[in-house]
């Protein structure tokens, strides 16, 4: 079953961009490193060799998990987003009623979250908790260390 996620331009430029890194530079230097071990002979007792080749795997297993990422990114059309409701690339003003706290979250693909940023997954448990909901609504959000209540304040568009 296809996993599809949904990205802006610029984080489906970032993930074409990391994927041509590793095909187009990384692999070849994994390649010319089981080169070079190959040369230092018996290959029984080469330990550089095998780790060599257990490195081109795991880039080779990094390489195709990423085509497969890519092969079911969808690009977001900004423009036809509703902001009516917390939608995928919604900016949320939120309003902690627990401690009166105000904040402002982009909902955006999983490889897109950036905290620091104010990006967060649609995945993660804040996230999940605010899709679909409208202004002046209330979200009561499950976390790890109880509940968390939000009143939704404004919904904006990225």
């Amino acid at each position: 079953m296809s996993n599809v996620s949904y990205y802006t331009k610029e984080g489906l430029q970032k993930l074409r961009e990391e994927l041509n890194q590793l095909k187009d530079i990384e692999r070849p230097k994994a390649s010319q490193a089981i080169g070079e071990a190959r040369d230092k002979g018996d290959l029984s007792e080469n330990a550089e060799y095998d780790a060599a080749k257990e490195a081109q795997g795991l880039l080779e297993m990094k390489i195709s998990k990423m085509e497969e990422t890519l092969s079911n990114a969808r690009l977001i059309d900004e423009s036809q987003l509703d902001t009516s409701k917390v939608l995928v690339l919604s900016t949320v003003k939120l309003k902690n009623q627990n401690n009166g706290m105000e904040m402002k979250y982009t909902l955006v693909a999983e490889s897109e979250a950036d905290i620091k940023t104010g990006k967060i997954s649609v995945n993660s448990p804040i996230g999940r908790g605010l899709l679909g909901k409208k202004v002046g609504e209330t979200a009561e959000i499950t976390v790890p260390n109880g509940t968390l209540k939000f009143e939704i304040l404004e919904i904006t568009r990225a």
